[in-house]
């Protein structure tokens, strides 16, 4: 667990020198920075590769081929430069470990692992359509002059407020904005309903499958089956 931890931190690092690439760009050292994580990963999804039981079943992961995107464009900055803002996905298959969620569990916090889920969805879709917008968008002259104001287009779009002082030009642009607004409504919902509905514990039903269920549910609500949920001590 120390070792997951230890590299978990790593991660957030690396995620974090992601989300500053358009920022740092111009550092020197930033290629033999940008070098380094792309060895990390690449020893990560060799050891991951090495620990499959099935590497077939390993690779038709979405986790896995995001990675190698994530890699793709750390060996190959100047060619993927346009891409590079496909990186943030890695906030994303961080979150699929389980190392967070299991932890949250094993402290009786496990009501907060939907809140976290969707809000790491939200947050990495945020920094996706951040990039996107900044590689496509600002050009001197379109109101876009730096990362900030596509962060702050992007934040003003997805909450619907829309102040119209920083605008996308043409037919890809509204298109842009149209496809911004839905993805973060639906992100948004899914990240209040996480917060406000009555918690649930997720356990399978050995007759009827049904995964969600109240935490002092006896018997299964779609098929009546008796449950058998452990609670937080004998997790």
């Amino acid at each position: 667990m120390r070792f997951q931890w230890a590299f978990a931190t790593v991660d957030l690092v690396i995620i974090g020198f992601f989300i500053l690439s358009p920022v740092l760009q111009e550092w020197g050292a930033f290629l033999w920075f940008d070098y380094a994580v792309a060895c990390l990963l690449a020893a990560d999804l060799t050891a991951r590769a090495a620990a499959a039981i099935s590497l077939r079943s390993w690779l038709k992961r979405p986790a896995v081929w995001v990675d190698f995107v994530v890699l793709g464009t750390l060996l190959a900055p100047l060619w993927f430069a346009n891409l590079g803002f496909l990186r943030i996905l890695r906030l994303w298959t961080l979150s699929q470990k389980g190392l967070f969620w299991h932890s949250l569990r094993r402290r009786g916090y496990q009501e907060w692992e939907d809140v976290g889920r969707a809000a790491v969805n939200l947050v990495t879709c945020l920094f996706v359509i951040t990039g996107f917008v900044y590689t496509a968008f600002a050009r001197p002259g379109s109101g876009m002059e730096g990362w900030i104001d596509a962060l702050y287009f992007t934040v003003a779009t997805v909450t619907t407020t829309g102040f119209g002082d920083i605008t996308l030009p043409g037919t890809a642009g509204k298109l842009t904005s149209i496809v911004t607004m839905i993805v973060g409504i639906s992100l948004f919902v899914r990240l209040a309903q996480a917060l406000f509905r009555p918690y649930k514990v997720t356990f399978r039903c050995p007759k009827c499958a049904l995964m969600r269920h109240d935490p002092d549910a006896v018997h299964c609500k779609a098929c009546g089956h008796l449950l058998a949920i452990p609670d937080d001590g004998d997790e």
